[in-house]
Parts: structure tokens; sequence; C-alpha cells
């Protein structure tokens, strides 16, 4: 009996400690830092795919933070729209893609600091006789679906006609083939796309409304959280000059990062 006791015990212990290592795995395993986050991968230069990989400015600025948080990036890639609706969901982190703050979206999420500043601007066809905003009027603008420019657009001209697509190519190309008028994006994201392709496109105006560019986190305690930190990680960029840097790296030579 006492022999028969012994095995029994021998064996429950055994079996504690196989438990307690696989929960130390487990535990091991839960504690790595990831952070999701979303780019649509076609917003050149903020973020996309160059010999399969994804980079940009947003990109670089997002991974550099996030490695001196101790996370690692796991990237999720769709439309504009789509990712702004998974954030929503809570199945990524943040996004990275030039995402402008405004009222509407700061009742849905946590900000962090300002990383850039954008200027919502129109270029069309160089052929095109627009020079102003004005001759615009009556005209068809094409711009990117769910992108903060398009509403503006709407609200700075209500007779300019917004046409959005699902991906920044095609609203650019048709403003290129002169099947829309004229195309709304950033001013400093145009620069770099004219200067890369050298395409036939000029601006039509000064920007029309200037916007704090910015890490969106869901309205929750981790989200505050992520914002906090990520703001620290943002001053530290912006005051030893990577923030800067990248900027000029991207952005032919413009620093987006201050405000004009």
């Amino acid at each position: 009996m006492k022999k028969k006791l012994l095995l029994i015990i021998t064996m429950a212990v055994m079996l504690l400690l196989a438990a307690c290592g696989n929960v130390n795995e487990k535990s091991g395993d839960s504690e790595k830092k990831v952070l999701r986050a979303g780019s649509t991968a076609q917003s050149y230069p903020n973020g996309y795919e160059e010999d399969g990989k994804l980079v940009g400015f947003d990109v670089e600025v997002f991974e550099k933070i996030a490695e001196n948080l101790g996370y690692d990036v796991e990237w999720v890639k769709t439309d504009f729209a789509g990712l702004m609706g998974q954030l929503e969901t809570g199945k990524i982190d943040t996004v990275a893609n030039f995402v402008a703050v405004t009222e509407e979206r700061k009742a849905k999420y946590n900000f962090s600091e300002p990383y850039a500043y954008a200027g919502a601007t129109i270029v069309t066809n160089k052929d095109n006789d627009y020079d102003s905003l004005d001759d615009l009027k009556g005209k068809t603008v094409s711009g990117v679906l769910g992108s903060n420019n398009v509403v503006n657009l709407e609200n700075f001209d209500p007779e300019i006609i917004a046409k959005t697509y699902e991906t920044r190519d095609g609203a650019m190309n048709d403003a290129i083939n002169n099947r829309v008028d004229g195309y709304v994006n950033s001013k400093s994201s145009l620069i770099a796309e004219i200067e890369k392709g050298d395409l036939p496109l000029k601006f039509v105006g000064d920007p029309f409304v200037y916007e704090d560019v910015s890490f969106p986190f869901a309205k929750t305690e981790d989200g505050e959280k992520l914002a906090e930190a990520f703001n620290a990680e943002i001053k530290k960029l912006r005051e030893d000059g990577t923030l800067t840097e990248l900027s000029k790296k991207y952005f032919a030579g413009e620093d987006i990062t201050v405000k004009e």
C-alpha cells in the first residue's frame, strides 16, 4: 500500500510540474508585445510595397516608435475605409496611413500627438487651364474613399463634385488621363508622387486646409495608454531630428513635420 501511495504521489507531482511548465510557456507567449497596425500599402510615400516589403514615411515612423517601446509590428493591409472600420471593431490597434485628426474622429478615437501636418491640395493635368480653385466649380475632382481630403473638399466648396475611389492609384490615374478634372490629396504626398513618376500634373492654387496627422487608437484604457506612450516617443523623435530626417527622405526634401 505504501508503494502504491508513493507511486500515486510521484505521478501527481510530475503532472503538476508538467502543467506548471505549460502555463509558463503560454504565459511567456502572451507576454510578447505585438501591435497590429493598418496600412493601405498603396499610399506613396506614406506606406507602399517595394521589393515585397512595406516601406514609407508613416511605416518608418511607426516601426521606430514600436521598436523603442518594445513591440513587434504586425501589418494589416486593406483600403483606407476598411482600416478605419477594423480599428473601430478592435481588429487592429492603430492605423499608420497619414490619418488626419478631425472633430468627428476625435469622438471615436484616442489620437497621439501629431507627427506631421497635411495641407489638402488639388492637382490637375498640366494641359488644363485650371489655375485657381474657383476654376473647378462644377467640375469633378477625384479622391480616396474614406479619406478626410474628400470631406474637406466637400465642406470647402460644395460646387466642386467629389468622385471617390477605393485606391489612390485609381483616383490619380483618372486625373492624369483627364477622366476627371482634378485629384485631391495632401500637398506633401502629391509633391513626392509627381517627382517620382514625373507625372503630367500641376497644382491648382494653394492648400485649402491644413490638418494634424496622428496615430488613432481605440477609445479604451489600453488605447489611451498607447497614445500616451506614443506621445513620449514622438516628442523624442522630433527633438532628435528623426522626424525631420524621415520627412526629407520621403517628401523630396520637404519637412512636413512642422507647420508652414
